[in-house]
């Protein structure tokens, strides 16, 4: 029997479309590693301009994207960098950062909302002259939208502050701009604006924009060439990388404008679990794609359970706690998608109680 498959584990498992491996497979190529490949060489300078900066580079990954950037800020072992505790790059890099670099994360609470206390962040910044006791702050962290708080949006207000308290104690700003194309439709501000602010940003083209592989990050002309030898260095530079370069393009250009749709889409699904007995999602945190729902501790179902029955009627999930799970859509989730699975979760909360 043919089982039908709503993955809603995360946007990055998105497949390539069709457009897009036509693309790949009539790519102008060349060595990248000598600075020649066309494609490449296309693709980064019009994210460059997108983002309002002055140069682009392709990296594998956004965890690489975001350890270059970091290593490329913090040159000197021993620097520190101020972030959210909950922040992708503390959570989820293998703590690369201080492993390959020697850079010292200083964490600042993350709010339900993905910012930090500003007096939080300028409290947590260690620059003096004359003490030897402390690692030196040369950079703080942004991510938008911030994953793990649910896909919120960080407000333009927001990030042009926290670049003014940069600026004022000479550090530089980097954002985890994984997902920064659905901030930008989500606020309705344009992306370059969201990012003004930031010395670096680092753009994942395998989430909203639905490419198989791949990450950018954006600077200065300086910044730029410093993250070319450290991509190298970590063994990311790639030769005809213009394949890869061409589905991202192709991303670019179609998905961007799918992402306000599946913005709405994942409300239509936050609504629906809403209504389910047992279950609760707190929709004021529902601004992108991203959805943390909890089962209530009275249903007696654990998370991991849940999981498992919907796996076995092709609906897949990822469980986050005991009791939490998180479902992400992407433009490869229809509206038909949704309601199959609001069913299909649904039945398998009223089996896990044994009702029949």
């Amino acid at each position: 029997m043919v089982v039908r498959r709503v993955d809603l584990r995360s946007d990055t498992v998105t497949k390539p479309t069709e457009v897009m491996r036509a693309a790949m497979a009539t790519a102008e190529v060349d060595d990248d590693i000598l600075g020649h490949d066309p494609t490449a060489f296309r693709f980064e300078a019009e994210m460059a301009r997108i983002m309002g900066k002055e140069a682009a580079l392709f990296v594998p990954s956004g965890t690489m994207g975001n350890l270059i950037s970091v290593l490329v800020h913090c040159e000197i072992r021993g620097s520190e960098v101020i972030l959210g505790d909950n922040s992708h790059i503390h959570v989820y890099e293998n703590g690369g950062i201080s492993t390959l670099g020697g850079v010292h994360p200083r964490t600042v609470k993350n709010n339900a909302d993905g910012t930090m206390d500003i007096a939080l962040i300028e409290a947590a910044i260690r620059n003096p002259p004359d003490a030897i006791y402390y690692p030196t702050t040369r950079l703080i962290c942004l991510e938008n939208t911030h994953a793990n708080c649910g896909g919120r949006c960080i407000s333009v207000e927001y990030t042009d502050r926290v670049g003014e308290i940069a600026k004022q104690h000479g550090l530089k700003l980097h954002i985890d701009g994984a997902r920064i194309f659905n901030a930008s439709v989500a606020l309705g501000v344009p992306v370059h604006r969201l990012v003004e602010a930031a010395d670096s940003v680092s753009v994942c083209l395998s989430k909203g924009l639905g490419a198989p592989v791949g990450s950018v990050i954006v600077g200065s002309k300086g910044f730029i060439a410093k993250a070319k030898r450290l991509r190298k260095t970590l063994g990311g530079s790639m030769r005809q990388v213009g394949v890869l370069c061409a589905a991202a393009y192709v991303g670019l250009q179609d998905n961007v404008g799918k992402l306000a749709d599946d913005h709405k889409k994942t409300k239509m699904l936050a609504d629906g679990l809403n209504l389910i007995k047992g279950l609760k999602v707190n929709m004021a945190s529902v601004e992108t794609n991203i959805i943390f729902f909890d089962i209530m501790e009275g249903v007696n179902i654990l998370a991991r359970n849940l999981t498992k029955v919907l796996e076995e009627h092709g609906v897949l999930i990822m469980p986050v706690s005991k009791l939490s799970i998180r479902v992400v859509l992407h433009h490869q989730i229809s509206e038909s998608d949704v309601h199959h699975a609001l069913t299909c979760i649904q039945q398998a909360i009223l089996k896990l109680q044994g009702v029949k």
